[in-house]
């Protein structure tokens, strides 16, 4: 087994003034040591696990880390700076720095290694030592757990040291508040730990019994069941979904985001105590999957609104592939009176077209049946997770009897999360904690729910929906051009993030109850959407030069993720080039969605890309559509790539990085 990190891989002057040449700097040294194959492939990995996350930490440490195919084995490179590079931390930058790279598929033996180090950067007399030492091997060999991190203090701190653990031995003579907690991130290699490292000493302190379970890449251990059971309460630090969620059902719980317990676990665990002696229960532990990371403290109202709306558009999409796919191939081979065919479980002949057109017609309108209940259901799961489900569909059911449509669903969706979230908020003894998610809580809420959407807010909604179908079948001319516009930046600012969800939420939505307008709308939003990809695919093909070769094969993939409208092939370009790639994908979709729009092209299908052009009305113009905005797209991204200041390409073989390491001159950037 290769060392973690050796002296080659330490900097202990480290000269960058920004994280991108921090890691650049620290990246030609694993070049050098034949640890990277691909030094702007591996960058853009770790530039794209920034985009997720700021790698900064309260203490001065930043820890940009990745995985890559690009790496060979997992390795460690350490960077200290004398004057601080911002990696996003609260506290202001980052003095040392610790770049970790691990491969695709990193074995558990150098993964453990890496999660004791982040655990070992939670202790100052570590931090300390990393600060004081200038051999680059002495640094490697600390990092490598070889020699102690720090002399014991001496003096009046030595006296006051040993009196840290006081408050625990205190509370140990009464029975300790237990906590089970659960730490989780992206990539499972560094946050996941440090995190746990970072509740269990601040148990310590509060007298406090914190037992953790790291959900890291070096996989996991679950919590025993009968430490889960003698809980008193949960602490969920997670940016991706919690396995085995449904364990911790029914006790109080503190969920947010990996980083609040780092840098505040004494705060989380007052939260949780808090929480637990008001005998509130809230959803967050209920079983089920955890959609986002709803609950972080610190986002304003929109950030979590936005989520929570996202979190029902996403589990409604898939019944919208599947009915609309369905629909668009009934009247593709049965005609449009297809819509008007008898019940195939009446008649149904097997020889007959017909029968299976209409077979698969109604089976896409049984899928459609569900969209709004759907979308109801799990944006009140994304508020207040699985109790919300309950009301949430029942909301949404009732919008659809009161002819509400897509808007009546959004509304039912958040007030069934909203009546939940008040209902958990409420004391109750701890003998009715276990039946509140399953009796309680889906009684008094739907009953709730039901109430407002008959008697109160049912009706205006569906009066608001039936205007804006009816605007939509009414577009014409100019005005419908302005819509493709605008629908076409959505689909194009953000390839695939929330802006282009809404846009393409609007356009789903009006395929529950299709007219020639809504249509319309959604044949634009699948066009621009597939514009991004196609025109980087053919900007790498015309100018490859101006691209690094992992764009280039990014490219060629990029030609069939277009065709298939799936905008987040355009991703990897974005994230190396934002301020060209974006705006020239925006300008693109806006010229196709406009097009779209001229040329009166409709949709039926809600996804597919090319291989539904059969299914697409004014089908050759609309592929015109595209084609345009594809070319509109390459030809920005190559006019405003060659129009900026050249750069010097360095030589990151190892043998060059090695050779400019040794003469004391940095690599070009």
């Amino acid at each position: 087994m290769s060392e973690l990190i050796t002296a080659g891989l330490v900097d202990v002057d480290l000269s960058a003034e920004t994280k991108q040449a921090a890691a650049r700097s620290l990246a030609e040294r694993m070049v050098a040591a034949g640890r990277v194959t691909d030094i702007d492939g591996f960058l853009a990995d770790v530039a794209a696990r920034e985009a997720q996350m700021p790698t900064g930490l309260d203490g001065g440490i930043g820890i940009p880390h990745c995985r890559s195919e690009h790496v060979t084995a997992p390795t460690l490179a350490f960077g200290r700076s004398a004057s601080g590079i911002d990696f996003g931390a609260p506290d202001g930058p980052a003095d040392l720095i610790f770049l970790i790279a691990a491969p695709a598929g990193a074995d558990d033996d150098h993964l453990t290694i890496l999660s004791s180090l982040a655990r070992r950067l939670m202790d100052p007399g570590f931090t300390d030592a990393l600060r004081a030492e200038r051999d680059p091997a002495a640094v490697a060999a600390l990092i490598r757990g070889e020699e102690p991190p720090a002399e014991a203090p001496s003096g009046p701190e030595a006296d006051e040291a040993p009196a840290a653990p006081a408050p625990a031995s205190a509370a140990a003579a009464a029975e300790p508040f237990r906590i089970v907690a659960v730490t989780s991130c992206p990539t499972g290699i560094a946050h996941t730990y440090m995190a746990a490292e970072s509740l269990q000493k601040a148990g310590e302190a509060a007298g406090v019994e914190v037992v953790v379970e790291t959900q890291g890449s070096a996989g996991f251990t679950r919590l025993d069941p009968g430490v889960i059971a003698a809980a008193d309460a949960v602490i969920l630090a997670h940016d991706v979904e919690v396995r085995e969620k449904g364990r911790f059902a029914g006790k109080p719980t503190v969920d947010v985001g990996v980083k609040a317990a780092i840098n505040r676990p004494a705060e989380l665990i007052a939260d949780v105590r808090g929480r637990a002696e008001r005998g509130e229960i809230t959803g967050s532990a209920a079983a089920g999957p955890a959609p986002m990371d709803v609950g972080a403290p610190g986002d304003h109202f929109g950030t979590r609104l936005r989520k929570w709306l996202m979190t029902g558009v996403s589990y409604m999409v898939p019944f919208v592939a599947a009915g609309g796919l369905l629909i668009a191939l009934a009247f593709a081979i049965g005609g449009y009176e297809i819509n008007s065919a008898p019940s195939v479980a009446d008649h149904f002949v097997w020889t007959e077209t017909a029968s299976w057109a209409a077979l698969m017609f109604q089976i896409g309108g049984a899928a459609f049946g569900f969209l709004v209940p759907v979308l109801a259901g799990y944006i009140a799961y994304g508020m207040a997770d699985r109790p919300g489900l309950v009301p949430g569909f029942v909301g949404g059911a009732l919008a659809v009897t009161i002819e509400a449509g897509f808007l009546g669903g959004l509304a039912a969706g958040l007030i069934a999360g909203a009546v939940v979230m008040a209902i958990q908020r409420v004391r109750v003894p701890s003998v009715l904690r276990g039946v509140m998610p399953v009796v309680v809580i889906p009684l008094i809420s739907s009953a709730v729910v039901g109430f407002l959407m008959f008697v109160v807010v049912g009706k205006p909604i569906a009066a608001l929906q039936k205007a804006m179908t009816d605007w939509l079948s009414g577009l014409s001319g100019g005005n419908a051009v302005l819509l493709g516009v605008l629908l076409g930046l959505m689909m194009c600012f953000d390839l695939g993030g929330p802006v282009n969800k809404v846009a393409y939420a609007f356009a789903v939505g009006g395929l529950a109850n299709p007219t020639d307008g809504s249509l319309k709308v959604m044949a634009a939003v699948m066009a621009a959407g597939m514009v991004p990809p196609l025109g980087m695919a053919l900007a790498t093909t015309v100018r490859g030069k101006l691209f690094t070769k992992t764009e280039r094969d990014n490219g060629k993939a990029a030609w069939v993720l277009g065709a298939s409208f799936i905008s987040e092939g355009a991703i990897p370009f974005a994230a190396a080039d934002p301020l060209r790639v974006i705006p020239s994908a925006m300008a693109g979709g806006a010229v196709t969605g406009a097009l779209s729009m001229a040329f009166d092209a409709t949709l039926r299908a809600p996804h597919g890309g090319i291989f539904v052009v059969p299914l697409i009305g004014q089908p050759l113009l609309y592929l015109l559509a595209v084609a345009a905005g594809t070319v509109v797209t390459a030809a920005l991204v190559v006019l405003l790539k060659s129009r900026r200041k050249p750069e010097t390409t360095a030589d990151t073989t190892p043998a060059a990085v090695a050779a400019a390491a040794d003469a004391k001159v940095p690599a070009a950037a």
